[in-house]
């Protein structure tokens, strides 16, 4: 065997393995929408910080551990769900004056790009969609585990995140600014392997 052969042989054996694995490290997840929260955070007159919740949150995510860089995100919110905790708000939240879930049932997150902040933080940059309204936002990502889960026996990920919009750029600004422009958004995930 030539030289050449030698020394190119073992190179295409470790490429066609080193591709193998870096296909297959970025794994996808479906988030569980039993075990996935939204909360809704604002101030009231400086008085207090109520809080509304938004269920059956659907989504994919896919991750890669030693690539962060190449993990995607992408989060539908059915705003028909909402709930906070004071039915004639979630009343008024459901209406034409807010949200108009009628009309635009659903709002959306789809990641742009993921930056590692290392010690399994990272930055999701993406644009947050809510009646057609197309802004770009910036989640604040913690990865809370990732393994095999006990009970689904699927290997699972759990975040947590958090962002802060500005609720008059999409046309949600009644009251503003007695009633705190600035909304705090905050998401905790469990998402299995599909």
């Amino acid at each position: 065997m030539s030289l050449l052969k030698k020394i190119t042989l073992p190179l295409l054996i470790s490429s066609a393995f080193y591709s193998q694995f870096s296909a297959a490290a970025t794994e996808s997840y479906a988030m569980d929408p039993n075990h996935t929260s939204v909360v809704i955070a604002w101030t009231h007159f400086g008085f207090s910080h109520p809080t509304a919740n938004v269920s059956n949150i659907t989504g994919n995510i896919d991750f890669d551990s030693a690539s962060v860089g190449k993990s995607k995100v992408d989060v539908s919110i059915p705003l028909n769900t909402i709930d906070t905790h004071v039915d004639a708000l979630t009343t008024e939240f459901k209406s034409a004056e807010y949200f108009d879930v009628a009309k635009y049932p659903t709002a959306t997150f789809k990641s742009t790009k993921v930056v590692s902040k290392g010690k399994n933080k990272m930055d999701v940059y993406g644009d947050l969609t809510i009646k057609d309204i197309t802004k770009p936002v910036v989640l604040h990502a913690v990865l809370n585990k990732q393994g095999m889960h006990p009970m689904v026996k699927k290997q699972a990920v759990g975040f947590d995140a958090t962002t802060t919009f500005k609720r008059s750029e999409f046309k949600l600004d009644k009251y503003v600014p007695a009633v705190s422009d600035e909304v705090k958004l905050t998401i905790s995930t469990e998402a299995y392997a599909k």
